[in-house]
């Protein structure tokens, strides 16, 4: 069962990782690049070995998703203020939105088939010397974090999540939230955070479970921290 929490966990801190950097895009404009890249990078992660591939492997566990642990750390501590309303929102409606797409298996389908076309134009911007740069023969992930494959990305959203009746409504500074480039990282960022709620009900976990999150992640959150 440790083993369960740790997966589960892992999945959790994607998703609020991702709903992290929503928010720092729509208030701030600005992200750090190695947390973007790495959930950006998730959604091209189609047949991991184990929970930990989906974001980089154990060795860069910690590094890869470090703002999401920090922000599940806090969320189980009590800090100061607590966990971002933004974030927790976010996070939550991810959930909520995964619900109504596991239930369109076509759709589920259409977004499989357009990553894959769009992990073939990663490769092609990111150039094939780039690609083999990583360990474990695996691409960097900043090839997926070019512009044209995010904006490849945000249509992709578009033209499947955002045709629901529920959608994430996202907050922040008009300035940033009217920036096209920042609109498609932020729709690239959300697809992202269902993948991890995807990869979290993959590896067992269920809504009921969120009423005792403190006592199922504690754990397992010291654990991974214990690696770095």
């Amino acid at each position: 069962m440790a083993r369960a929490h740790d997966e589960q966990a892992i999945a959790l801190a994607g998703v609020f990782q991702a709903a992290s950097l929503v928010e720092q895009i729509a208030r701030r404009g600005m992200v750090a690049q190695n947390s973007y890249e790495a959930s950006i990078a998730s959604l091209f992660v189609s047949d991991p070995k184990t929970t930990e591939d989906v974001y980089g492997g154990t060795r860069d566990l910690p590094f890869n998703l470090s703002l999401g642990l920090k922000q599940m750390q806090e969320l189980v501590d009590k800090r100061a203020g607590g966990l971002n309303q933004d974030v927790m929102r976010y996070a939550l409606s991810m959930i909520q939105l995964e619900r109504k797409l596991s239930a369109r298996p076509d759709m589920l389908d259409e977004i499989g088939k357009r990553l894959d076309q769009l992990a073939g134009k990663a490769q092609y911007f990111g150039g094939s010397s780039e690609t083999q740069a990583q360990p474990d023969n695996l691409p960097d992930p900043s090839i997926y974090t070019h512009a044209n494959v995010i904006a490849g990305i945000a249509a992709l959203y578009q033209d499947t999540l955002s045709t629901f009746s529920t959608r994430i409504q996202v907050g922040g500074d008009p300035r940033h939230l009217q920036n096209s480039e920042n609109a498609a990282r932020i729709r690239a960022l959300l697809l992202a955070g269902i993948r991890a709620v995807i990869l979290w009900r993959q590896v067992g976990g269920k809504r009921w479970h969120l009423f005792f999150f403190k006592s199922r992640v504690r754990p397992s959150l010291n654990k991974i921290g214990s690696t770095t």
